[in-house]
């Protein structure tokens, strides 16, 4: 599957994007139909994004989704409805064998990229493994995730780079890391995530979604091959991860803005060899 998505008629990076977590049927519809049609006209290859249930919240009073089989039929349901390929998270191993069924990429969150059966178990069920960077790690230890997952017998796999812990409460992104990683495995750059704020005292994580694109423009810049960002019609109603995602109507832009960048990239890359 990588090699599809690295495979733009134009040289273009790919996307996933999506909501944080599954709200709704309409709701994740709506968002891929949008998605979709922005990224076929860029020549953007796409796999929709949407957690089935998120497990790492901060206080226990936090939306965690709408049930597990209910919100991976709803993944199904826009992979089938709109021909694309869907992304969720999994937190256990248990969890792997189940949300393959109805995804075909498993994403490995980044606090648990060290945790070996989890790896392993994702590996097995032969879909793409999507490993976020823990925020605790340097470029240089991601290869060990990477080994872990292909020798477990699975080449398709990828790393995501999500910021680093930066004192208590911010992240940053050391864009060195970028062609790093890119040694291991093809990288992707969460412009969304890396811009939260965690371990605030009100128990909610903050974030500075103002800076998006000038996370994405660095991505593509330093050579992302791709792009994780999630959306929705309304961040500060969202159920979760409001504070740092992209309002919807305004990701047409940032799309049509990045690819021209990586236009102008591979102009220049072209040019230099």
């Amino acid at each position: 599957m990588i090699k599809e998505l690295m495979s733009s008629p134009t040289g273009n990076f790919f996307l996933l994007a999506g909501p944080c977590v599954i709200e709704g049927e309409s709701m994740a519809l709506n968002i891929a139909e949008k998605v979709l049609g922005v990224a076929s006209r860029l020549n953007i290859p796409y796999v929709f994004k949407g957690s089935y249930r998120k497990a790492n919240r901060s206080r226990l009073d936090s939306f965690t989704g709408i049930g597990d089989e209910k919100a991976l039929k709803i993944l199904r349901k826009v992979r089938e409805t709109l021909g694309i390929p869907v992304v969720t998270d999994i937190h256990t191993p248990s969890e792997a064998a189940m949300a393959a069924q109805y995804v075909d990429v498993l994403q490995i969150p980044a606090f648990l990229c060290r945790q070996t059966d989890l790896l392993v178990a994702a590996a097995h069920t032969g879909k793409m493994v999507n490993v976020k960077k823990g925020q605790f790690l340097s470029p240089e230890a991601m290869q060990y995730a990477v080994q872990k997952v292909r020798e477990a017998g699975n080449d398709e796999v990828t790393i995501t780079e999500r910021g680093t812990t930066f004192g208590y409460q911010d992240l940053i992104v050391d864009y060195r890391g970028i062609p790093v990683m890119r040694k291991y495995a093809p990288v992707i750059v969460d412009i969304t995530h890396s811009l939260q704020q965690p371990n605030q005292s009100k128990g909610v994580t903050g974030g500075r979604p103002e800076l998006i694109e000038t996370i994405a423009r660095a991505a593509i810049a330093t050579g992302a091959d791709g792009i994780f960002l999630e959306t929705h019609p309304d961040p500060a109603n969202a159920k979760s991860d409001g504070a740092n995602m992209l309002r919807l109507d305004r990701l047409e832009g940032l799309l049509e803005r990045l690819t021209t960048l990586r236009m102008t990239i591979n102009e220049i890359n072209k040019n230099n060899k």
